[in-house]
């Protein structure tokens, strides 16, 4: 028989349980309230789904813009002679057509009096055959003897040409040859003053002439480099002139020898040049957006939170339904974070806003 005392401890024990049972599980439904946010607020934030990508690697290196060698255009005398008259500078900007330089050469009446002779000869030649022609219709010619005459005529006639070919090749005003433009662009290189003497058969040239509205950037990659860059890698460049202007662009050429001198590879970008800002040998700092080979989680970088040295990201579970996750940064690129651990390609996490669900969410 159990005593009234004892029963009435047991109740008291039951009614306890009871109680801390009932504060415990009133307990977890508010944690569980606590973790979860209305529809209306869900759906006014923006919410980002973790994609699987090719993880990148930002490679820092050093170049110098070059023309671009399909718009550049050397310049060698066809004659020899002496510069009477330099017209532009290096720098200057230049018209196709435009004249240069102009020499006083010797060669150029040489040429002119060819053609002055030929077309003489011709004219001769014609008359010739006219009068073979009519003799031959008389019975006073012979076969032979007219074609010699249309032999004659027409060897007269295409030295004629000859002549006049090679004085239009090399032009004059009347006071000498011309050096001119065959583009538009800038001097870039300028070898010949006024009254310097100039031979055909020097092999420096008195002009380049380029056309800079685009331009190549030659990037020096150290070996180290080399195996990270590929054709195709987009790139970033600045100038020290325009250290806010950003150029972008994508390698397009892969030198495959080493400079024997500083041991560097070059690697080619092809950019445009929007108002001729770059010009050669400028030097060019390159980001070169690489990519590594390894597959990780890619999220955007503003979406994670950093607290206490450590990263976190608010991840959606369902249905007004989140919760803080932490995670782990293998790198960074960019506005791009690439998640080693924490994160799985198709989760969601929340792109706005996410500082203020995680502090009420810690708490």
């Amino acid at each position: 028989m159990f005593s009234k005392k004892h029963i009435i401890y047991s109740l008291m024990g039951v009614f306890f349980i009871g109680l801390t049972s009932c504060g415990h599980h009133e307990q977890e439904a508010a944690r569980d309230d606590h973790f979860q946010v209305t529809d209306s607020l869900l759906n006014s934030l923006l919410v980002d789904t973790v994609k699987a990508a090719d993880a990148k690697s930002e490679i820092s290196l050093t170049g110098s813009v070059a023309p671009d060698e399909t718009k550049m255009v050397k310049i060698f005398p066809m004659v020899s002679g002496v510069a009477q008259a330099v017209h532009v500078q290096l720098g200057d900007k230049v018209s196709k057509g435009q004249v240069l330089a102009t020499l006083r050469s010797a060669e150029i009446a040489g040429f002119t009096r060819d053609l002055v002779a030929s077309e003489a000869d011709a004219r001769s030649a014609k008359r010739a055959l006219e009068s073979t022609q009519d003799l031959y219709k008389s019975g006073l010619a012979s076969q032979k003897d007219l074609e010699e005459a249309k032999a004659d005529y027409q060897k007269a006639v295409a030295e004629s040409a000859r002549a006049g070919s090679v004085l239009s090749i090399n032009k004059t005003n009347g006071k000498g040859y011309e050096v001119v433009s065959p583009l538009n662009g800038y001097i870039i290189d300028k070898n010949v003053t006024d009254n310097m003497q100039v031979r055909a058969d020097n092999n420096q040239n008195m002009f380049t002439v380029a056309d800079l509205s685009s331009v190549y950037i030659l990037v020096n990659m150290y070996e180290s480099d080399i195996a990270g860059v590929q054709v195709g890698d987009p790139v970033k460049i600045t100038a020290l002139a325009y250290p806010d202007k950003v150029f972008t662009g994508k390698i397009d050429k892969l030198f495959d020898v080493l400079d024997p001198d500083n041991k560097v590879m070059r690697a080619r970008v092809k950019i445009d040049n929007p108002g001729n800002l770059l010009k050669p040998d400028m030097y060019a700092d390159v980001k070169i957006s690489a990519k590594t080979g390894v597959n990780l989680p890619a999220i955007n970088a503003n979406a994670v939170v950093f607290d206490n040295d450590k990263n976190y990201v608010i991840v959606v579970d369902g249905k007004a339904k989140v919760h803080i996750q932490p995670i782990k940064i293998a790198k960074r690129v960019e506005n791009v974070a690439y998640i080693s651990d924490g994160l799985k390609p198709g989760e969601r996490v929340v792109a706005s806003r996410q500082l203020y669900l995680y502090e009420a969410l810690k708490d």
